[in-house]
């Protein structure tokens, strides 16, 4: 499909929700990010940007606004992926209505991935480069933020999620996770023979209810809130006649900072009783010194008088670990993961402003 250039933020941003960019590990046959990242490094290379795809069958983008050397680097990083389109009406068609842009992605996140990448074609004059990171697999695994760090690296960074303009220095984590229970196969008229597994897994999902309710009413972080914990999918049992032989339910608990993967772990086998308990899935939260120059930066160049925190998971956090001084900051909007998405398309345009007055300040 040969699609135009566009060159103003609101056209460039409905251009990206018009490409279908379904993560296909979380929604099996989805499109994936091959057609949007390459769609993204040509319109960088058109701006005169340095571009490198990478990444293989989930790419990535690297475009980089060279400075004239002797300044500091400024990565601004967003994903390239969305959820599924289900229960959506006409989700890859991009409307505009009332200063709001509609479609799948346009609030998480292609409305601000349009607003880097705008603002590093305008990024003239600096000593410092800007790169910019459009990266594949954030809404499942983050491979593509994981790899762009094996290529790049930068003095701070922002990424823009959205954050409805609030300077956010924290986030939650995230462990997924999968409990099992065993059974025994047997004709359904014949209890003495079997055992089942369905439900053996009853009295592990009320455990983990009530885990919940003591995780939401304990500690609290100041920005990120309390932990928390839901189940997610169950399946079990192979016909109406048979008792099941095995029941497998998948959940996953939200951590704050200072909780480890570890101690999650000894946590859900407490509650789980006769259910093994596998990990499947962990990233650690994120939390950064409200103190650093750069986080004050950032605050000062959006007028933000407070820091903020996010109770969802951000590319924030492997950034950070790599030692890379990260805040996230993003546009307003509404509807991130849900069948009706929009962006403030003045938020946008204000992103980008806040973009390029750091990359004055920070890249020199």
């Amino acid at each position: 499909m040969t699609r135009t250039v566009e060159t103003n933020l609101a056209g460039l941003a409905a251009a990206l929700v018009a490409i279908d960019s379904v993560n296909p590990a979380l929604v099996p046959g989805g499109a994936g990010e091959e057609e949007i990242a390459f769609f993204v490094a040509d319109w960088c290379a058109a701006q005169g940007l340095e571009v490198e795809v990478v990444g293989g069958a989930r790419p990535s983008v690297i475009a980089i606004r060279r400075g004239s050397g002797g300044g500091r680097s400024l990565m601004l990083n967003g994903h390239l992926d969305t959820v599924g389109l289900a229960g959506m009406e006409a989700p890859l068609e991009p409307r505009v209505e009332d200063g709001r842009l509609y479609g799948r992605g346009s609030y998480d996140m292609k409305g601000a991935i349009a607003a880097i990448l705008v603002a590093a074609a305008e990024a003239t004059g600096l000593r410092g480069d800007v790169v910019v990171t459009a990266v594949a697999d954030e809404e499942l695994a983050s491979v593509g933020t994981e790899t762009v760090l094996e290529h790049v690296h930068a003095d701070a960074a922002i990424v823009v999620e959205p954050t409805d303009e609030r300077v956010a220095v924290a986030h939650r984590g995230f462990v997924g996770f999968e409990l099992e229970t065993a059974g025994v196969a047997a004709h359904g008229s014949r209890p003495d023979l079997g055992v089942d597994a369905i439900a053996r897994m009853g009295p592990v999902i009320v455990a983990l209810a009530e885990l919940d309710e003591r995780l939401r009413a304990g500690p609290r972080h100041p920005l990120a809130g309390p932990a928390s914990l839901h189940t997610s999918l169950i399946e079990g049992g192979q016909e109406l006649s048979s008792f099941p032989a095995r029941c497998l339910l998948t959940a996953e608990r939200r951590t704050i900072p200072g909780e480890t993967v570890e101690a999650v772990e000894r946590e859900l086998r407490e509650v789980a009783g006769d259910a093994s308990v596998r990990v499947i899935a962990a990233r650690e939260p994120y939390e950064a010194p409200r103190d650093h120059p750069f986080v004050e930066l950032v605050a000062r160049a959006a007028g933000a008088d407070e820091h903020a925190g996010a109770l969802f998971w951000t590319d924030a956090a492997l950034i950070a670990a790599a030692g890379i001084p990260t805040v996230v900051y993003g546009p307003a909007g509404a509807g991130a993961h849900a069948e009706v998405e929009w962006v403030d398309l003045a938020s946008l345009d204000r992103v980008r402003d806040t973009v390029l007055r750091v990359a004055g300040e920070w890249c020199g």
